[in-house]
């Protein structure tokens, strides 16, 4: 069993979004969590397309949230909302695939004006598959070096960044017991 999977819903190789998330892996990992990263780039865009429930890529990915103790789902605002393929994704995944699992919700985005798709279409999306939603983390585009090592080039961001995965942290660690 992962501790942790992070799911990436950017179809881009190298963006803001894909980077943070690694940068949150990474810094799990250094808490002695196992780490799992998934994208929707690892799963056929036919698949994903045509709705393919029965896909190996679909299946293995859902066996891997669906045994996690906590998940981190990024995605970047694309017209106010979460990606299209991040939405195909979850679509032909169980519909309680995160019961009671801690989900820590991550957007990247232009600017300020984006700030409320994090609470209005990425949280209620992962509401109805039944995850426990921590407050979540949003960065502005101007907070962000994708090319820097800690990408988190923002002060404030990255002070609120830190806060949440020590919450996150504690909530995997109060639901596995639970569980237990």
């Amino acid at each position: 069993m992962n501790d942790i999977v992070i799911l990436s819903g950017s179809p881009s190789e190298n963006s803001r979004s894909e980077k943070v998330l690694r940068y949150l892996g990474e810094r799990l990992e250094q808490r002695q969590f196992s780490v799992t990263y998934v994208s929707v780039k690892d799963v056929p865009a036919e698949d994903l397309m045509f709705g393919n429930f029965k896909s190996p890529d679909v299946i293995r990915i859902a066996e891997q949230v669906g045994q996690a103790k906590g998940v981190i789902v990024g995605t970047p605002v694309y017209k106010a909302a979460y990606s299209g393929v991040l939405k195909a994704l979850i679509d032909i995944m169980p519909q309680d695939i995160l019961e009671d699992t801690p989900v820590l919700p991550v957007m990247t985005g232009g600017s300020m004006s984006h700030l409320l798709s994090l609470e209005y279409a990425l949280k209620p999306l992962l509401a109805t598959l039944k995850g426990v939603n921590l407050k979540g983390l949003y960065y502005m585009d101007s907070q962000l070096d994708k090319s820097a090592e800690q990408p988190i080039v923002d002060e404030d961001a990255f002070l609120r960044t830190e806060k949440q995965l020590d919450y996150f942290i504690r909530k995997v660690g109060r639901e596995q017991s639970a569980r237990v």
